[in-house]
């Protein structure tokens, strides 16, 4: 072993190169169907015994033959050039009255797949985009305008199809959105086609054909086991030209998604995904992409957490709007459940000890077969695939998830078979999927705000951009606490129903004492339920009663003549500047 040892400074001897130069220097061959096999003669076993030397470089002034050189391991830049043929031999040479043919070993195997994958690699990259967007937000405070704009940029990349992914909340509000190819100058106009708020995925087009010019969409590959490895690219902050981060999966599960206010399958990597990295690709090995980075964990305790969504919800997206022509959502089953891990709480219900299910707690009274469905039903399994106490189901080897990941996999409108266990019999319905109806939606889709104004007194629609923009980051720790139960807990019973609140009382004579009124729910008008804010309109504007009459929350009133409220608010709009006293979608 100690004569292996490597020694700093010097290259190993080459055996194999030594025992060929030795084997070449006197031989005589037999050929065989294109073969070369090189056997020794006596000549040959004499000379590497007298031409046999010990390392290190020849004597100085020494008259070497041929013979002699041709015995020594010559390094790879001194050995004279072969020429092979289409069988691997080498050149035929006359020397000393012999016709020796060199043995010569094939030139080393390339691994096609290594330069296949290293040269997708090097195209997805160059298929990776950075995206420039003007935003202008609504003002949910003062809903009759808009904030001032402001630029952002973050990451994207081509697919096929001539179109470009990116995050939702990169384009968000858009004004302006444009691309800007890698090693390029030139940036190209993008029109958004969709935008999936609760997956947060973009769509995007560009028209201009020099865009597509040198540029191959990205593949996409299967969704990764744990420990793959994992490229995130993209343009994050810190710099202007593409950057990529690598890591390796370390945990697949139903991860919260926060743009959207949902929960859909996420993998979480340990790469670093910084802002401006939102969108951009991440890839595996072979180049094909696995995901889209979208948001990361910031935490004191933490480091380098980031998410990424995965292929399976980034396909549900796209074919979601290739088949309807626009993106309708992910389906809801509709209940709220829980778990049956209690034997006590399992045998109350009547279930057998190999029954496995969950307890349905509520269910929503939007969901289109909400009549199907009962409060204390056991759902058994959905489509077939057993769940067990705790709500999950089979997911991959020696893994498990949430069955909410099985419904997430149908699209709005289609049909499952459930089967439940009521009052210890075993039922099955075939149950129409359909997207969440929110009585406090996470989004408003674009739209602009609504609002309503009478005598100087501002009504709007809640909704979560709402209280963001009424309460900052944190509203779900500075909002009034009665609209923070409707948000976590309250079911909208209609399609139509919304929470309107009074948002703030633009001062007037009208309203004296009725100012300090801010972000209270109202109940009804005149004795009359409200469901909506167009409702609640319509009801007040088709008013003839003396007196205007609102229920609020903890049973407070407010009550204006109708006649001066209706004349002051025209006095009020032109004070504050407001153009109309309600929102367009009001008015139709």
């Amino acid at each position: 072993m100690g004569d292996l040892k490597r020694k700093r400074g010097r290259k190993p001897k080459n055996v194999v190169a030594e025992a060929n130069a030795a084997a070449s220097a006197s031989t005589s061959t037999a050929v065989d169907d294109g073969a070369v096999v090189a056997v020794p003669t006596e000549a040959t076993k004499q000379d590497s015994q007298t031409h046999r030397r010990g390392r290190g470089r020849p004597k100085k002034g020494g008259n070497h033959s041929e013979d002699d050189r041709s015995d020594m391991a010559a390094s790879p830049e001194r050995r004279a050039p072969r020429l092979y043929d289409h069988n691997g031999a080498g050149d035929s040479i006359a020397h000393n009255g012999h016709v020796i043919v060199e043995a010569v070993a094939a030139p080393p195997q390339v691994r096609w797949e290594s330069v296949a994958a290293a040269a997708k690699a090097a195209s997805s990259m160059d298929a990776v985009v950075k995206v420039f967007c003007v935003h202008t937000e609504p003002n949910f405070s003062l809903p009759w305008q808009r904030k001032r704009q402001y630029s952002t940029s973050s990451s994207g990349f081509i697919i096929g199809g001539r179109r470009i992914l990116t995050n939702a909340h990169s384009v968000e509000h858009h004004t302006q959105v444009k691309l800007k190819k890698r090693g390029s100058d030139t940036k190209y106009l993008a029109t958004v086609l969709a935008i999936g708020t609760e997956c947060d995925i973009a769509m995007l087009a560009v028209s201009d054909d020099e865009f597509w010019e040198g540029v191959s969409p990205v593949e996409f590959g299967d969704l990764p086991p744990l420990q793959d490895a994992v490229t995130v690219v993209g343009y994050p902050i810190g710099g202007d030209t593409i950057s990529v981060t690598s890591g390796v999966v370390s945990r697949m599960e139903i991860l919260s998604y926060v743009h959207g206010s949902t929960e859909l399958l996420g993998l979480q990597i340990d790469a670093a995904i910084n802002s401006g990295n939102s969108g951009g690709p991440a890839l595996n090995d072979k180049g094909k992409c696995v995901g889209i980075a979208f948001q990361s964990l910031k935490h004191e305790d933490v480091e380098n957490i980031g998410y990424v969504i995965p292929t399976p919800v980034i396909m549900h997206f796209i074919q979601d709007y290739e088949k309807n022509g626009a993106y309708t959502g992910f389906p809801i089953l509709g209940v709220e459940w829980q778990k049956m891990e209690n034997p006590d709480l399992r045998s109350s219900t009547g279930m057998s000890p190999e029954q496995k299910g969950v307890r349905i707690r509520r269910i929503e009274p939007t969901a289109p077969e909400s009549h199907l469905l009962k409060p204390s039903d056991v759902i058994l399994s959905f489509d077939g695939i057993d769940i067990a106490n705790d709500g999950t189901v089979p997911f991959r080897h020696g893994e498990r998830i949430g069955f909410s990941y099985l419904i997430s996999q149908k699209y709005t409108g289609d049909y499952a078979l459930v089967r439940v266990l009521r009052n210890s019999k075993i039922l099955e319905f075939n149950i129409k999927l359909d997207t969440h109806k929110r009585l406090i939606p996470a989004h408003i889709n674009g739209r602009p705000p609504s609002y309503y104004i009478i005598g100087g007194f501002v009504f709007s629609a809640v909704s979560v951009p709402y209280l963001r923009s009424e309460y900052a980051k944190d509203y779900e720790f500075d909002a009034p606490v009665k609209l923070l139960d409707k948000l976590l807990h309250a079911m909208a019973q209609s399609i139509d129903e919304q929470l309107v609140v009074v948002s703030q009382v633009l001062v007037a004579d009208i309203n004296i004492g009725y100012e300090d009124i801010v972000n209270t729910q109202v109940h009804a008008f005149n004795g009359k339920h409200i469901t909506n804010l167009k409702s609640l309109a319509s009801m007040v504007e088709s008013c003839e009663e003396e007196f205007l009459k609102f229920d609020l929350e903890c049973e407070q009133i407010v009550v204006l003549q109708t006649q001066k409220a209706k004349a002051a608010t025209k006095d009020i709009l032109a004070m504050h500047c407001i153009p109309s006293a309600m929102s367009d979608d009001l008015k139709t």
